[in-house]
């Protein structure tokens, strides 16, 4: 599995998990929505289940359920900030389409 963060995405991600110490780490994964099929999740994860992989990506914990993990591994995790928006931005090559808003992906 291959994920990387950039250094952006590293700080912000290191901030969530200072302000909750009993963070397990960051669960990066998908869900079926959207018009497209598949949206990101990013969320701070209490623990590691049975089905996770907890890895280090530049020192930072990463939970991946098996279901998302062959839809993100290769995947470029950036943060952005625009204006008043900031938000994780992603690019990952396994993504064959995005619906118009870029909310959702889809694969295949």
């Amino acid at each position: 599995m291959t994920i990387t963060i950039t250094p952006a995405a590293s700080e912000r991600m290191r901030q969530f998990l200072a302000q909750t110490p009993g963070a397990a780490g960051v669960r990066f994964g998908v869900k079926r929505t959207g018009c497209s099929g598949f949206g990101y999740v990013v969320d701070l994860a209490q623990s590691v289940g049975e089905g996770d992989r907890l890895v280090s990506v530049d020192g930072v914990p990463l939970v991946v359920d098996d279901k998302s993990l062959p839809l993100v591994d290769g995947t470029v995790i950036d943060f952005q900030r625009q204006g008043l928006n900031a938000s994780f931005v992603f690019h990952n090559p396994n993504a064959t389409g995005e619906c118009g808003c870029g909310e959702s992906f889809t694969v295949g």
